[in-house]
């Protein structure tokens, strides 16, 4: 009986420790703003999903490009994520339009969590503003995401973003004006 309690328990713990494995694997980062992910990609474009198809270590998601917010010198019919979440992998709608914020990497676009690709029903009209007006002239400001306070800024050239319930998220873009970054 006690050599099947200790092989139980040897059992178990080694799931245990498997686990704790695929945990510590998660994918970890916080949601960037619309614009610094605008900013940081180099690929932003609106799509509709059309197709899935389930690779090696990654999915590849048949798209048809519907505008180009940032290089418009190429036509995405695809884009790549990791298969899971817990790698940062998006999980995306068929027949369902997106905001897609991107990586080229080997001549193709991927996306993580950790960008920003919400469905385009949820960009609002200032964002869909920004896309096309105001994103790419707020480039050389840095947007500094405070989680807690305080949370002082020491340059000229960033604005802070709490998104505790504030509109800035949503509604207004970093640009630099006489020297400095505000949010307008």
């Amino acid at each position: 009986m006690t050599r099947y309690v200790s092989s139980c328990f040897i059992t178990l713990f080694v799931l245990f420790l498997w686990r704790v494995a695929d945990i510590a694997d998660a994918c970890r980062c916080s949601p960037p703003h619309p614009q610094q992910a605008f900013c940081d990609a180099d690929i932003v474009i609106r799509a509709k999903v059309v197709g899935k198809k389930a690779l090696s270590n990654e999915i590849k998601y048949d798209i048809q490009q519907i505008k180009m917010f940032k290089c418009p010198n190429q036509v995405i019919h695809a884009i790549y994520t990791a298969s899971s979440p817990a790698a940062c992998g998006v999980t995306l709608e068929i027949n369902k339009e997106y905001l897609f914020t991107g990586k080229l990497e080997t001549g193709r676009m991927h996306v993580t969590l950790c960008g920003y690709n919400p469905p385009w029903e949820d960009v609002s009209a200032a964002q869909k503003n920004g896309l096309t007006h105001r994103y790419q002239s707020g480039c050389d400001c840095k947007i500094i995401h405070c989680t807690s306070l305080p949370c002082p800024i020491s340059t000229t050239d960033a604005c802070m973003w709490m998104d505790w319930g504030t509109n800035n998220g949503q509604n207004l873009a970093c640009i630099e004006s006489n020297g400095s970054c505000a949010w307008q």
